[in-house]
């Protein structure tokens, strides 16, 4: 007759070998699932590399724009302080 003490040993062996055999498979799909990964990721980034052109286009239209709204609100500024600059000169000299 097989002792208990022997039985729960040969149980435990054998768990830890199907637990060995599921963990052998699990790492074999994580392999495939991570090859599959890398080859979404390097097709986004080829697609985000042919944008880089377009924003670039777009990130020196805006600061082109930005300048010359600059120069006209200062220029206007400007206009407009020397007109009331001159009004009050004007008050003042009389």
């Amino acid at each position: 007759m097989v002792n208990i003490s022997e039985f729960l040993v040969i149980m435990l062996y054998f768990l830890l070998i199907v637990f060995v055999i599921i963990m052998i498979f699990l790492a074999i799909k994580l392999i495939d699932t991570l090859k599959r990964v890398d080859s979404v990721i390097d097709d986004v980034d080829n697609k985000i590399k042919t944008l880089d052109g377009i924003f670039n286009i777009i990130g020196k239209t805006t600061d082109i724009a930005s300048s010359v709204s600059d120069k006209i609100i200062s220029g206007v500024s400007n206009f407009i302080g020397n007109v009331f600059k001159s009004k009050k000169g004007e008050s003042i000299d009389e």
